[in-house]
């Protein structure tokens, strides 16, 4: 027995294992990683819709007027709303908007109602 390993037996100190820490640190990189690509392509996809009026036109229905902005190039879905005065939904509509060139479209939606609406909005929108 060398005189490290008589010190190391006396004291009672080991060798520290590498392998488990380098197993459990590439498991934590991948985990980041693969979150971290997760988020990226959310945002990728993400979409903003901003409404900028309304118009009622009859008691059967509402004229939304509202903005898109985000992914270019990809067809984009809108879900919108009329609401009548106590925020109940008296009528909706899936509008598809087709690919563009622009980064932002300002848009309109004829939303037919079953009663008398007393606003209209965008609910949300979609990469299609």
């Amino acid at each position: 027995m060398t005189t490290a390993e008589q010190l190391d037996a006396r004291y009672g100190r080991t060798r520290r294992r590498r392998g488990p820490w380098i197993v459990f640190l590439t498991i934590a990189l991948v985990i980041i990683a693969a979150f971290g690509w997760s988020i990226v392509t959310t945002q990728m996809n993400a979409v903003d819709a901003d409404d900028l009026g309304y118009d009622l036109v009859d008691e059967h229905s509402v004229t939304v007027r509202f903005q898109v902005t985000g992914v270019q190039g990809k067809d984009v879905a809108c879900a919108v709303e009329a609401l009548d005065e106590e925020f109940g939904v008296v009528g909706w509509k899936v509008v598809e908007i087709p690919a563009g060139d622009s980064h932002s479209q300002a848009l309109s939606a004829s939303v037919p109602t079953v009663s008398e609406a007393t606003t209209g909005l965008v609910n949300s929108c979609w990469v299609a």
